[in-house]
């Protein structure tokens, strides 16, 4: 599954809807990634204001792999 993410909030669905998917609970998926319960419990609520590295270690517990798709500015295209 693939999912498109442009908000704190949409990152926060996701990762509780793959958290959910896997029978993880919050205090079991905190302890797999180092992060206290109530930090995964902010970014499921989609708190804008989360530390990046805390929120990839929550990721790669879960086994989310993260991909970034910068615009095309100043390359040529293939025409």
């Amino acid at each position: 599954m693939t999912s498109t993410v442009s908000d704190p909030p949409a990152l926060g669905r996701t990762i509780r809807e793959t958290r959910r998917a896997l029978g993880l609970t919050q205090p079991k998926l905190a302890l797999s990634a180092g992060v206290g319960v109530r930090f995964l419990v902010d970014i499921e609520k989609g708190k804008p204001t989360a530390q990046i590295g805390k929120i990839m270690r929550v990721l790669a517990a879960l086994g989310i792999d993260l991909q970034l798709s910068p615009p095309n500015i100043g390359k040529p295209t293939d025409a």
